[in-house]
């Protein structure tokens, strides 16, 4: 096992640990014991994740501590992020004799980690909730920071709570197995972190380009720890979302939700991310924010990792306009955007005119 990287989230008696490593998947038996006393562990997982074994590892770690270990599995993709799908694990949990002492872990990418999370949050009123992403994605944003939710049909994670984890388990070599376009989408939330949060994190992400590309486990690691301490100060500024400042987390989402309800979650979130940072940062040119070459390095950066630029043929304005409305950023049924201002730095900005929406669409 690898150094590990310990990234610390003081939020008083919500206070956990974020630890990157390599190698490290085995490490949840010492880590979760911790907590003790626990009565049962429910670890969920979907069936593209329980392939390559991570949840069986994670459920021996446990279970060689000597607490009872029950492993459930879900359809992979954004389609299990629904009611029935709750309704369905809230019963078997009754079933298993799930109690307050219990704790569920969740093993996977964001889709597991929300919907894991919110089941937690809402099953006898709440039990103890753990994170262990295996997806670039999960690992550098939706596992952290304790939002939890599920879809409605036309809003992403409208449904939710704020539940922060006991815990974040990284094992970069997960990525390893990381299909090409998971891979991609989790890179789409790394870049926004670098071009909204932090110049230096985007200088260095241009300087590896290529090592990034191909999965250099040491580059990986670095960015996955530094992604997770930037997100990590900002949920310890702004933990529910009251100042503002947690907001900026979202540059491109806006435009990016709407796009993948419009492709019924066809398009992977992390790269609706991509192309929606590129919408807003066009947005910015149009309103003074920032200026063509930003927006021209920022698009040459995006096609350097591989990552989509352009809004796909099938995407109808109008529908995306109407789909932004429901963002939970929207208030007053004015649609706001977090915007770039410079490279490592955006802001929210209320009230766009229509007519520079649609000339950034």
């Amino acid at each position: 096992m690898s150094d590990l990287q310990i990234i610390s989230v003081p939020l008083g008696t919500r206070s956990y640990d974020i630890e990157v490593g390599f190698e490290n998947l085995e490490h949840i038996g010492s880590f979760l014991n911790a907590f003790q006393p626990i009565s049962t562990v429910v670890i969920l997982t979907d069936d593209n994740v329980i392939r390559y074994d991570y949840a069986h590892r994670v459920a021996e770690s446990i279970a060689e501590t000597g607490i009872d270990v029950h492993l459930l599995s879900v359809a992979a993709g954004e389609q299990s992020k629904t009611i029935e799908t709750a309704s369905t694990l809230w019963e078997t949990l009754l079933e298993e004799g799930i109690d307050r002492k219990s704790v569920l872990i969740s093993v996977g990418g964001g889709v597991i980690g929300d919907l894991g999370g919110f089941i937690a949050a809402t099953y006898a009123r709440g039990i103890r909730f753990f994170q262990v992403p295996t997806t670039l994605l999960a690992q550098v944003d939706s596992s952290v920071g304790g939002k939890v939710g599920i879809d409605l049909p036309k809003a992403k994670n409208m449904v939710g709570a704020f539940l922060q984890p006991l815990g974040v388990l990284i094992d970069t070599k997960t990525l390893q197995t990381l299909p090409e376009d998971q891979y991609r989408s989790g890179l789409g939330e790394v870049v926004k972190y670098g071009v909204s949060l932090d110049a230096e994190l985007f200088q260095f992400l241009e300087k590896n380009t290529e090592k990034i590309n191909i999965r250099d486990s040491v580059i990986l690691k670095q960015i996955v720890a530094d992604c997770c301490r930037i997100k990590a100060d900002i949920v310890v500024e702004d933990e529910f979302e009251t100042t503002g400042r947690r907001v900026l987390l979202n540059y491109g989402h806006t435009f990016a939700h709407a796009f993948e309800i419009q492709s019924h979650f066809m398009l992977l979130h992390g790269l609706a991310v991509s192309i929606g940072a590129i919408c807003a940062a066009r947005l910015a040119v149009r309103m003074g924010f920032i200026d063509e070459t930003f927006l021209q390095r920022q698009i040459r950066f995006h096609q350097n990792l591989g990552l989509p630029t352009e809004i796909p043929n099938s995407i109808d304005w109008r529908q995306t306009i109407e789909l932004m409305r429901h963002d939970k950023k929207s208030e007053f049924g004015k649609l706001r955007f977090v915007l770039p201002t410079g490279i490592g730095s955006c802001r929210l900005i209320d009230h766009v005119d229509s007519s520079l929406l649609e000339q950034g669409l």
